[in-house]
């Protein structure tokens, strides 16, 4: 008989051909509150509607508070706008050695300084010719009195009944609500002023910071090209601020002169108040021409009329010369382009428009030649 042995597996083999265990089964339990329902179809109507409306809701909030916080954007608006002009002064500071702080720290001192020395020279004169004023009153009714014609006058319009019936309890209470709304007013300027003044000083000395930040939400392929667009535009804000600047002197110097050829009274202070207020866009020159024109009035009436006719022709001569050709050459933008969008930009958003117009003609130049243009040639 032939024997057949069978091949005895190793104990490693038999466990390594072991089948494998079964999974144990996970009893589910039932649920607390009952079993959950299938989920929400997209597509129902009611489904649409209830997103829509959300989004609708959320949409008119956000519109609320903007509309609710329009001006202290606007400040902060304007603030940013004035660090990006003089950030170019601090980079120059920074050049020649001084640390970030130090740099910051003189173009503010500076900013508050050209701010007081205009306070300064429009205080004086207006405390003087307004104690003058009272000083001379009773001279000048005393005068008007003696006066024939005046009191032909007087007697004609029955002027002295109007004058009595006039200043009642009504008259005297709106004058006093005028007085409260005056001072609110003064104090709600002086407010915005710091306001802008404060948060100028804060964008400057963070101004790298905030860059940086924004270029880390580019995606890193671009970040080099959005980078060099976008410093090319601050620069040519920077460029808008310097031009502001050199035509607001021109208004200065223009009304110094004009003051000495008239004889009025503190030219200096004159000439102050209309560089300074040439520089808010839109009301500015016509503010401080009608101060000059009132001082002019007030010296004499020849001197009143040759003052408005100057600052007439002046404006003219401003607005389509001047403006137009300093921008070509600073911010490099057309004359056309500049007038354009000064008025479009007044326009649209009152003062903010015509502080921002020029530079964003630049930027859409800017990014028209770099970026759109070599896109279109391309296709």
């Amino acid at each position: 008989m032939c024997h057949v042995e069978v091949p005895m597996s190793s104990p490693d083999e038999s466990s390594t051909e072991a089948k494998p265990e079964p999974e144990p089964v996970v009893e589910e339990k039932p649920a607390e509150f009952g079993e959950p329902g299938p989920p929400l179809n997209r597509r129902s109507p009611f489904f649409f509607g209830f997103l829509f409306g959300l989004g609708a809701i959320l949409a008119y909030a956000l519109f609320l508070g903007v509309r609710n916080a329009a001006s202290i954007l606007v400040l902060i608006f304007i603030a940013l706008f004035l660090a990006i002009g003089l950030n170019p002064a601090v980079t120059r500071l920074r050049k020649w050695g001084l640390p970030r702080g130090a740099a910051v720290a003189i173009v503010a001192l500076s900013l508050v300084g050209l701010l007081a020395g205009g306070l300064v020279a429009l205080i004086p004169p207006l405390v003087t010719q307004t104690t003058e004023l009272i000083n001379n009153a009773p001279e000048t009714i005393e005068s008007l009195r003696r006066s024939e014609t005046v009191n032909e006058l007087v007697q004609r319009y029955d002027i002295a009944n109007k004058v009595q019936s006039a200043i009642n309890a009504g008259t005297v209470g709106n004058a006093v609500g005028g007085v409260v709304g005056g001072a609110k007013l003064l104090f709600g300027t002086i407010f915005n002023i710091l306001t802008v003044l404060v948060l100028t000083i804060y964008f400057m000395a963070a101004f790298e910071r905030i860059k940086a930040a924004g270029y880390s939400l580019v995606p890193a392929s671009r970040r080099d090209r959005v980078r060099l667009l976008t410093d090319e535009i601050l620069t040519k804000v920077g460029a808008y601020m310097v031009g502001a600047l050199a035509i607001a002197i021109l208004a200065g110097v223009s009304t110094f002169g004009l003051a000495l050829a008239l004889g009025l009274a503190y030219p200096f202070a004159l000439a102050v108040v209309v560089a300074v207020f040439d520089l808010i866009p839109q009301i500015g020159a016509t503010l401080g021409a009608v101060i000059v024109s009132l001082v002019g009035l007030a010296s004499s009436i020849t001197d009143g009329i040759v003052c408005i006719v100057f600052f007439i022709v002046y404006q003219q001569v401003e607005n389509y010369l001047i403006y137009p050709n300093v921008m070509r050459r600073s911010v490099k933008v057309s004359d056309v382009a500049a007038l354009v969008a000064a008025l479009v930009g007044v326009g649209l958003f009152g003062v903010i428009g015509a502080l921002a117009a020029i530079p964003m003609v630049a930027a859409i130049q800017l990014i028209s030649r770099e970026v759109l243009q070599p896109s279109m040639e391309q296709r």
